[in-house]
């Protein structure tokens, strides 16, 4: 810190105890400084006229400039939310002969960049942009220190052409009006599903790293962006350098059986709600909900508008409650409002729930949903039978009311089914991250399902959901592994990341209460 600069007659000592008396001559440093502005303002005045035509004929000159270089490398400065820095962003054409496309490339560049190997952002869904995860980039600031850190949204996704069928405001009533209004889409645009799929987003990335110039690079995926980025590691293995893998989605893992994971992670919050003296007071809310799902419907069934807190117009089915919940438990800090939410619910006010349940009810404006399942229904659910689906739903919260919606869609979805090759091991150093409460891909995906992979070290977060790169130390983690990929990391510090607190009444947690441990899982 700069030491305190003393001016006018400021004149400073210690009083008896030892501490800092300053005083200032007010009168002197007003006389002294008054002359000095008159001064100041009168040079400013003649040389605005100047400043400002140099300013403006400055700007000319970096637009002029700025439209020749995009015109000659396609590169121009963008910026997007969740980011306060330009990015340099690119149309890159992909796919010459007869599928041309251009996708939307935003590069965050390195601020001292070494020669280290980019950091390219795969995102999830499937269905959701690269460029929707600009939000992480304040978490990966110290790798943007030395890397650029690329988004490329993939085909039919984002900035690359979304493919949205019309259902980022509301979902139809039901299943056979959510069927039909996607039957309509897929006929109005079938020519377009015929080129939505895995094989054709990991050539459109090779594509994209080698105009960019990027030798080897660095995949992180979140999601169904680690199913991307495993598929990639096995079709073009020479390109890569490293993996981070956040929430895995393992080639061979039916990732649309959800509904036991999801129950886990509710045991988990069940647990951990009986250690907090707060959440303990809300009794058995499993039960409670448990009665609140059994009973949907055969009354009215109805929820309120969050924000105005007037009834909506239509009976909610009870999946979409149940998928309300489970939805609540991908984040800890919104699964900590879950067993207030269910305590009042089985109570008679419904204000609580449909709060959360607008998190589900309105489809994702960051979900292209012909993208969606155009990948789902080829790759993920022709290869489901029904037992699995029954086998996976008995005993859950959730039964198959996740399954459900995609095998509506579906049905009314009949693109050609895609197979994955046998995974090959492959040596590069993984990265792996996971939730113990995570309600789509629990630890268990990574422990048991990549043999394949045989330079990996796995992080598990106690408590944690779905996604959990920027959480406590968890970037610091990754920054070190990407430094130094082949020595294993100290994760002591992955055991000292807590749950948020639980929500004890209509205004939030109770902030004197003690501090939460962790349960279900280890750190």
């Amino acid at each position: 810190m700069r030491p305190y600069h003393c001016a006018a007659g400021c004149a400073n000592g210690l009083d008896g105890d030892g501490r800092a008396v300053f005083s200032i001559n007010w009168a002197g440093l007003f006389e002294e400084h008054w002359e000095k502005w008159l001064m100041a303002k009168e040079l400013a005045r003649k040389r605005a006229g100047f400043t400002i035509l140099a300013l403006l004929l400055a700007n000319v000159a970096l637009l002029r400039s700025a439209d020749v270089f995009a015109g000659e490398s396609g590169e121009k400065t963008c910026f997007l939310d969740g980011w306060s820095q330009p990015l340099h962003c690119y149309q890159v054409p992909v796919g010459a002969g007869e599928q041309p496309a251009e996708l939307a490339v935003a590069v965050a560049p390195a601020v001292n960049p070494d020669g280290s190997e980019p950091l390219y952002l795969l995102a999830g869904g499937p269905g959701q942009a690269a460029s929707d995860l600009v939000p992480l980039l304040p978490s990966f600031n110290r790798i943007n220190r030395n890397r650029d850190i690329v988004m490329v949204d993939r085909r039919g996704a984002g900035r690359s052409g979304a493919f949205d069928c019309g259902l980022e405001e509301e979902l139809p009533a039901d299943l056979d009006a959510f069927a039909m209004h996607l039957s309509g889409c897929f006929q109005e645009q079938r020519a377009r599903t015929e080129d939505l799929y895995s094989r054709r987003t990991v050539d459109d990335l090779e594509e994209v790293r080698t105009h960019l110039g990027h030798e080897k690079i660095v995949l992180w995926g979140g999601s169904w962006g680690t199913r991307t980025a495993l598929l990639y590691q096995q079709w073009y293995p020479e390109s890569l350098s490293a993996l981070v893998l956040d929430g895995v989605a393992p080639i061979e893992t039916k990732v649309f059986l959800s509904a036991r994971a999801a129950e886990q992670a509710l045991q988990q919050l069940q647990d951990a709600c009986r250690e907090d003296p707060s959440c303990a007071g809300f009794g058995d809310w499993r039960k409670d909900l448990d009665r609140l799902l059994a009973e949907w419907g055969s009354g009215d069934a109805r929820l309120a508008d969050p924000l105005t807190g007037a009834a909506i117009g239509r009976r909610v089915p009870r999946w979409e409650v149940a998928n309300a919940v489970r939805t609540a438990l991908y984040d800890p800090g919104v699964a900590a409002q879950l067993p207030y939410v269910i305590h009042q619910a089985a109570r008679g006010n419904l204000l609580p729930l449909s709060g959360l349940s607008s998190l589900f009810l309105p489809a994702s404006d960051t979900m292209s949903m012909g993208l969606t399942f155009s990948v789902a229904c080829a790759e993920e659910l022709n290869r489901i039978s029904a037992e699995e689906v029954a086998a996976d739903s008995r005993e859950t919260f959730l039964g198959s009311g996740f399954y459900d919606l995609f095998e509506a869609g579906c049905r009314v979805w009949p693109v050609a089914e895609r197979s994955y090759p046998t995974p090959e091991p492959r040596d590069h150093p993984v990265l792996l991250i996971s939730g113990s409460a995570d309600p789509i891909t629990p630890p268990d995906y990574a422990d048991t399902r990549l043999d394949y992979l045989t330079h990996k070290q796995h992080l598990v977060v106690a408590g944690g959901g779905h996604i959990n790169s920027a959480r406590g130390c968890i970037p610091d983690l990754i920054a070190e592994f990407l430094d130094t990929p082949d020595e294993p990391l100290d994760t002591q510090c992955v055991g000292e990341i807590r749950r948020p607190p639980f929500m004890a009444d209509a205004f939030g947690p109770a902030l004197d209460a003690a501090p939460q441990k962790n349960s279900g899982g280890e750190g």
